[in-house]
């Protein structure tokens, strides 16, 4: 299972949210590239990187900062927020981003998607940010009736491989994923998991390297160091 450390980038800096609001913002760094190069230093595989101004509208604020990290780290990137448009996703790819995720367009403009799922193949991955199982859109300020499990099962019809799913009430909470969607997705899906949102513990991390998770996103936990990464890494590597 790969260790995503979570960057996510509002109005230039590496902060964390509590369950997506961005009135409570929290800022852990002034220069998300220098945060980016620490979690590689530490052995960070493959890093993931969310522009939050772009997941509320379509300014791309953040875009000096994505090609900053991109150009000066040597592991692979997964870049979502915003991305509503074909340009927006060539011009991620063309900066030296490995995967761009799709998230407000995979509801909202599905003819697009699956166009761009076909060009772009492995390049790119959908998120689902749910509550309740009901999928959230527009930087999860909209909550649609849209079932998360049924918008799966879609993405995996027109050939997306790789899934970033957040339960949106666990993220930032430090109380544990949701185990329960996690399962049903890997039973019921052959998609690529990635699990975020709530993951605060090694035996979170142990649990979901057992249900034979592709990944797993780590934000606040690492950032308030209730988790080590290192200590992570290592734990994978005894299971």
């Amino acid at each position: 299972m790969i260790i995503f450390p979570a960057v996510d980038i509002k109005d230039n800096k590496c902060v964390r949210l509590t369950q997506g609001k961005f009135d409570n913002v929290k800022v852990y760094s002034n220069n998300p590239v220098e945060m980016a190069k620490r979690w590689e230093q530490l052995g960070a595989e493959f890093l993931h990187v969310v522009d939050l101004d772009g997941a509320r509208n379509v300014e791309f604020t953040n875009r000096k900062s994505i090609e900053k990290i991109a150009k000066n780290i040597s592991i692979p990137l997964q870049v979502g927020g915003g991305v509503r448009n074909e340009e927006r996703v060539k011009e991620l790819i063309d900066s030296g981003v490995s995967r761009v995720i799709i998230g407000t367009m995979a509801v909202e403009n599905q003819e697009l998607l699956e166009i761009l799922a076909a060009k772009y193949k492995r390049n790119l991955a959908v998120s689902i940010d749910a509550v309740k199982g009901k999928v959230a859109v527009r930087g999860w300020e909209t909550v649609s009736n849209i079932d998360s499990l049924d918008l799966c099962n879609y993405l995996e019809k027109i050939g997306i491989k790789t899934l970033v799913y957040t339960d949106i009430l666990r993220d930032g909470m430090l109380k544990g994923p949701n185990f329960e969607i996690y399962d049903t997705l890997s039973k019921k899906t052959n998609l690529d998991i990635i699990a975020s949102g709530g993951v605060s513990t090694i035996n979170d991390i142990k649990r979901l390297n057992q249900m034979d998770m592709y990944g797993a996103i780590i934000g606040k936990s690492l950032y308030d160091e209730r988790l080590d990464f290192k200590e992570v890494r290592q734990c994978l590597l005894e299971e």
